[in-house]
């Protein structure tokens, strides 16, 4: 038997980096992806995101993974909780 083990990375940290990186890019934020913790809150104390903010994050996910985010989803509210939560659902509803 090959007991080559693969390397320690999931696909979704993976993705929360990639998301973090398009979140900086469309907000011009003056940090590095590495700064975002994934559990911290988007809005508030955690990044300082604004309801404008969170606004030009979903466009931006929507074009770059091919789906929906509805501004009146009841879902909304844990979807952009936190860099984490926001991964898993990309994960989960993406298309591309």
């Amino acid at each position: 038997m090959n007991n080559i083990q693969k390397p320690v990375v999931s696909s979704n940290s993976e993705l929360q980096l990639e998301v973090a990186v398009l979140m900086i890019e469309c907000l011009n934020l003056e940090i590095t992806a590495d700064q975002i913790d994934p559990d911290a809150p988007l809005y508030g104390e955690g990044l300082g995101l604004d309801s404008i903010d969170v606004l030009e994050v979903a466009l931006v996910v929507s074009k770059r993974y091919g789906m929906q985010l509805r501004a009146d989803s009841a879902d909304n509210q844990y979807t952009f909780s936190s860099l984490r939560s926001l991964a898993d659902y990309i994960a989960a509803q993406r298309t591309r």
